[in-house]
């Protein structure tokens, strides 16, 4: 008896997590489906980002993460702007091209460094992009771009971005040391 009860808590908390999901990747397609739609940053699928994950999946993973953070601090009374997290997360590895590669990168061995004004610059092309979703996309990689982030947005987009980066890389090493 112990036991089909903690089945049924431990599906329903399952069913919960996928419904939350469903809910992040609806929130996803309604503030950003002309990135979705776009031509380069489906072409992010053919780069990869850490380990066999590609830039657009990394950028998708970080969007929801950020989403998810964001449910959290509404809990606590701090309020977000969802629409411009979720197109800055999405937008901040626009870099288009392959940085494993040393032809592909245009400033060899230095790409944490310089790719986010190269995202940016990218970004900016195709959208209009609003100041925050400019700090996001261009101090993501704090500390490494010495400036931090300005805004509640980038700071939860540079966490996240931080969380799912470790994840990918340290699943992609578990998995060659297997």
């Amino acid at each position: 008896m112990v036991n089909v009860a903690k089945k049924e808590a431990w599906n329903k908390k399952r069913l919960a997590y996928w419904e939350r999901r469903k809910r992040r990747r609806q929130q996803i397609r309604l503030y950003a489906k002309d990135i979705l739609e776009s031509h380069n940053f489906r072409r992010c699928r053919a780069f990869i980002q850490h380990g066999d994950v590609s830039v657009r999946k990394h950028c998708l993973r970080v969007a929801e993460c950020s989403i998810s953070l964001e449910e959290k601090l509404k809990r606590l009374g701090i309020s977000c702007r969802v629409r411009e997290t979720v197109r800055g997360a999405l937008l901040h590895d626009y870099f288009l091209y392959d940085w494993h590669k040393p032809e592909g990168r245009p400033i060899p061995k230095l790409h944490g460094f310089f790719h986010p004004g190269i995202a940016l610059r990218n970004a900016a092309k195709e959208y209009r992009l609003t100041k925050r979703e400019r700090d996001i996309i261009k101090k993501h990689m704090w500390p490494l771009t010495v400036i931090p982030p300005t805004c509640r947005e980038a700071w939860v987009v540079t966490l996240a971005d931080k969380y799912c980066s470790l994840q990918e890389t340290l699943r992609g090493k578990r998995e060659r040391h297997a």
